[in-house]
């Protein structure tokens, strides 16, 4: 009978098969990780009107609540990269996912606004080297010949994940205010969080990595940022997810308020927008090898920006399709993006991606939060106007820096 499993002193075990046991469960494993962090990471977004109507605090300082979550993630992504070298991927999401749960437990128990934006900003960075950690253990533990399609169905599994979270907290929320819409998010991630631990395979190709001091990180750091090519996907990152999180942030309250006057569970139901992402990534990653990385990343921004347009219409139908295809547009800029990172970077490629994870979650946090500073002042219209302006910055930029082809396929 043929040994699937690793051969040892001859080391010669490829990783997990696809259709193997340990592949589907890697993959299961993976998905609720994804679970487990995306829903809480953005648990208190389907409940923002709710949360500043109870606190008697403005859409923007609500908004802290995600952006502060995601100021710690991307303040960690590196810092947990190192560390996952170290003591191994399977035990680093394992730390990282059992604090941020405890911790999420914690939130609806905030006596205070302070406090809750502690708990939230704490969260985010228990959740930071999950995104990263998770590619990383798939590239290692499956098979070379299927990762690609093993992380195409995990970042699948993600949106999904996130999905879920905001879907549960809408209609809690309406019944029983924001603290038990972020209780029953909790709840799901701690659920999502027990199965990862029963299905996750150790591991069998983690080698410890030494760490390599401050100097030689700081190295691997500078010539990513020196590469301009790479930069303009940082930069990409940085522009188009602020964009993308403002609109889902302050959308809510808007189509809370007149003329559209929905309540909190039907204003749940727009992130089932996201299911547009969940089909155009995959979708746009197909297309590169025809048209190639830059020209799908530019179309996919150009998609985005006409998807929001629509929404400038005060029509409920034209505002729900606009925010469909937004979205479709978005993750197909992010899948081309994120890929793109990995195959320009020649060395130190955990590091590249984490430094793409660091921008996105940065843009997250920042342009996420400032978007609700042009809603409060001038509405809807010039929120929209202005992510419409990053996405043509970000596509211009895209445009200059790669017109060289080389690594576009």
């Amino acid at each position: 009978m043929t040994n699937t499993i690793a051969t040892g002193s001859t080391g010669t075990w490829d990783g997990h098969a696809k259709g193997s046991r340990g592949y589907n469960r890697v993959l299961a494993a993976l998905a609720l990780a994804g679970v487990a962090t995306f829903a809480q990471l953005y648990s208190t977004q389907a409940v923002l009107p709710l949360m500043a109507g109870e606190l008697k605090i403005t859409a923007a300082e609500a908004a802290l609540s995600i952006s502060l979550a995601t100021v710690g993630l991307a303040m960690t992504v590196l810092p947990w990269s190192f560390a996952a070298d170290r003591i191994g991927r399977v035990r680093a999401m394992t730390i990282g996912i059992a604090v941020a749960t405890l911790l999420g437990l914690l939130v609806p128990l905030a006596p205070n606004v302070p406090m809750l934006l502690a708990l939230r900003t704490l969260e985010g960075m228990a959740l930071g080297g999950i995104p990263a950690i998770a590619i990383a253990y798939l590239n290692e533990e499956v098979t070379k010949v299927h990762t690609a399609l093993a992380a195409g169905t995990y970042v699948a599994g993600t949106t999904l994940g996130g999905l879920a979270g905001r879907l549960v907290a809408g209609p809690v929320g309406e019944l029983w205010g924001w603290r038990a819409a972020t209780l029953a998010v909790s709840l799901l991630a701690t659920v999502a969080a027990v199965l990862f631990l029963v299905l996750v395979p150790r591991q069998r190709r983690f080698s410890p990595a030494p760490t390599p001091g401050f100097r030689g990180a700081l190295r691997t750091l500078t010539g990513h940022t020196g590469n301009p090519k790479l930069l303009s996907l940082y930069l990409q990152a940085f522009l188009l997810m602020g964009g993308f999180v403002a609109v889902y942030n302050y959308l809510g309250f808007r189509l809370h308020a007149e003329p559209f006057g929905l309540p909190a569970t039907a204003v749940s139901l727009i992130f089932l927008a996201y299911l547009s992402g969940t089909v155009s990534s995959r979708w746009a990653a197909g297309l590169t090898t025809r048209f190639g990385r830059r020209n799908v990343l530019v179309a996919g921004i150009a998609v985005m920006s006409a998807g929001l347009a629509l929404t400038l219409v005060e029509n409920l139908a034209a505002t729900l399709a606009g925010l469909v295809i937004f979205t479709g547009g978005f993750f197909a800029a992010h899948s081309v993006g994120s890929g793109w990172t990995g195959a320009i970077a020649t060395t130190g490629r955990a590091q590249a991606a984490s430094l793409y994870n660091l921008s996105y979650y940065l843009g997250s946090s920042v342009i996420g939060w400032a978007g609700g500073l042009a809603f409060q002042a001038f509405d809807w219209p010039a929120l929209a106007l202005s992510v419409i302006a990053l996405s043509c910055t970000t596509a211009a930029v895209t445009l200059v820096v790669h017109r060289s082809q080389g690594h576009s396929r």
